[in-house]
């Protein structure tokens, strides 16, 4: 599957292995203006696999000092969204259709976000008119431990002509 956002990767994947997390950062930022408020750290982009970043700052804490659960959740959005649009075709419209969040312990430091689609998943992106499927996503602190679990649910349209 090749679209415009796939393109880009591809071409900024041909970088030097030190410089891809901020160019993939930028391309991302740049089209989404508001994930770039937070910080968020793109790490890497395949076809089935998106990892994201985001550092503990004072900008995204909470009262407790810990990532504020809505940074957390535009980090799980923008993992979940990028993988799912990688794959999805030029002529399609992606759409959050529905977010779950269970906080299920105290977030210590950074947070990492890594997003996976199944082959399944891809196929049916390319060749279904429309739809929905759950993009999975794992994430982990820095004591290496889920503090939280996620589901995030993205559809597919058409564009209007």
């Amino acid at each position: 599957m090749s679209n415009k956002l796939s393109k880009m990767v591809k071409k900024i994947n041909r970088a030097p292995k030190k410089m891809r997390p901020w160019l993939l950062t930028k391309l991302f930022c740049s089209q989404v203006k508001y994930a770039n408020t937070t910080g968020i750290r793109i790490l890497s982009i395949a076809s089935n696999r998106v990892e994201i970043e985001l550092a503990n700052k004072k900008k995204v804490q909470n009262h407790i000092g810990g990532v504020h659960a809505v940074a957390a959740a535009l980090m799980v959005e923008s993992a979940t969204g990028i993988a799912f649009g990688v794959n999805l075709q030029d002529s399609k419209l992606p759409l959050l259709k529905s977010m779950k969040i269970d906080f299920n312990r105290r977030m210590q430091g950074a947070l990492t976000a890594v997003a996976t689609i199944s082959d399944e998943q891809i196929e049916q992106l390319q060749h279904n008119e429309k739809g929905d499927m759950l993009i999975n996503v794992v994430v982990t602190d820095e004591s290496n431990e889920n503090p939280i679990e996620c589901f995030m649910n993205w559809a597919w349209i058409s564009k209007k002509r």
